[in-house]
């Protein structure tokens, strides 16, 4: 029994010092975290906040080391300083020390970039440090970017949207903008305004890639470029024969009625059975993202069976995400999926990644930010899954969610485009 008693007290003494250090360490760990790891948003001048920049090793983020992944977790349940649009609008009145912070001056494209310009339509509506976070990470002075923001945004968040477009000269905005209201007609004429837009302007690009304001890019643009190349003017976006559910989506008449939470108005179903379809042509469904051809542009804007089916699509729900899945399909459009091809489902095109909640685990690994109507607002932990699964873009990010991700991202994206323009012997700055 003595012995067992000098037991018990030598092993209580050799864990209270390991449960101490431990103890220590944490606290240690804290403190860092609070003065080195999280940092305030610096300031230009007296008023002007800027990007916080977190002292994190991404390098070891997209190598799921431990602690830096650990660091990470903290850094997020921390209380993350939310930029304010003001800062954006105030800064863009400035346009030279505007572009010189952001850093658009330094921006060559090379001779691949500059026989290959991309154009952009931006739908957007909110947080516009991260709308011009999206530009910045695919800034080249050979593309051109068109945005659409909704007629409801706050004051602010226009005067930061105006700013970006008289600050860049390949930046405008749209020239006629709807009121966007979730899954009704006016998100797809959003970008339809930009896509005419596009068409009219100097720049003779080769595809147009439409995004939104949660979208991040995973390719740097000397990548997109060679993607593009070897689409060999095919589209590329999800078109799947719909299931009995999304039919629905088409074939009753919906009705825009006021809504009691953050969408104001909802497209609501009738008892109402639509007509069908003009011209015969068969329904496919997919997603609102596409990669579109210049031709296939072209073609659109001057059909008449085109206009006729977005006539017809004016009262369907969400008919962004059948639009664009049919007109791929009609016969002798430029780049045409043919009706009697497989599904292309999301993961297949590279469009967009996105995580459905339901999916995680079969599909994909769980997510390590949060959910939002089942899609999951990635974290940091999902860095190299998002690199390496091989699509151009994802879906969804948000900097008070997860803001090491993004910066982990623009700082993986501009270390490739740097290695790729310094091996070209021609790189032509804006």
């Amino acid at each position: 029994m003595t012995m067992r008693c000098l037991s018990l007290r030598l092993r209580r003494k050799q864990f209270l010092p390991s449960l101490l250090s431990l103890l220590t360490i944490s606290i240690l760990l804290l403190v860092c975290v609070k003065h080195s790891y999280i940092t305030e948003p610096s300031h230009i001048g007296t008023d002007m906040q800027i990007i916080p920049k977190y002292n994190i090793d991404c390098s070891a983020i997209y190598d799921m080391d431990p602690v830096e992944v650990g660091k990470s977790l903290l850094i997020k349940k921390k209380d993350v300083v939310e930029i304010k649009d003001e800062s954006l609008a105030y800064l863009t009145s400035n346009c030279t020390l505007f572009r010189k912070y952001r850093g658009y001056d330094n921006v060559c494209a090379t001779e691949e970039e500059q026989d290959f310009p991309i154009a952009y339509s931006l739908v957007v509506h909110k947080s516009a440090w991260m709308v011009e976070r999206l530009i910045n990470a695919l800034y080249s002075p050979s593309n051109i970017y068109c945005i659409h923001y909704d007629q409801k945004s706050s004051a602010q968040f226009i005067s930061a949207m105006e700013g970006l477009a008289q600050c860049l000269p390949n930046v405008f905005i749209t020239s006629k903008k709807e009121s966007v209201y979730y899954a009704s007609i006016s998100r797809l004429k959003a970008d339809l305004n930009c896509l005419s837009d596009l068409l009219g302007s100097e720049v003779k690009w080769k595809y147009v890639i439409n995004l939104c304001g949660q979208d991040f890019p995973l390719k740097s643009n000397v990548e997109l470029v060679s993607e593009l190349k070897q689409l060999n003017g095919r589209n590329m976006l999800e078109t799947s024969r719909p299931t009995p559910a999304k039919k629905q989506r088409f074939t009753f008449h919906y009705e825009l009625k006021d809504a009691s939470f953050e969408y104001q108005k909802l497209p609501v179903k009738t008892e109402y059975v639509k007509s069908p379809p003009p011209h015969n042509i068969e329904v496919f469904s997919g997603n609102a993202y596409f990669v579109l051809s210049r031709k296939f542009i072209e073609h659109m804007n001057a059909s008449g069976v085109v206009k006729d089916f977005l006539s017809w699509s004016e009262d369907t729900y969400s008919p962004d995400e059948h639009f664009w899945a049919t007109l791929v399909r009609l016969p002798g459009v430029p780049g045409e999926v043919a009706r009697s091809k497989p599904d292309i489902t999301d993961l297949m095109s590279k469009t967009r990644l996105v995580k459905w909640q339901y999916l995680e685990e079969q599909l994909y690994p769980p997510c390590t930010g949060t959910h939002v109507r089942s899609v999951c607002i990635f974290g940091a932990a999902e860095m190299r899954w998002l690199l390496n699964y091989g699509h151009w873009f994802a879906n969804k990010f948000d900097p008070k969610v997860d803001p090491v991700l993004i910066q982990c991202l623009e700082e993986k994206l501009k270390e490739k485009q740097k290695l790729f323009q310094s091996v070209s012997l021609t790189c032509r700055k804006g």
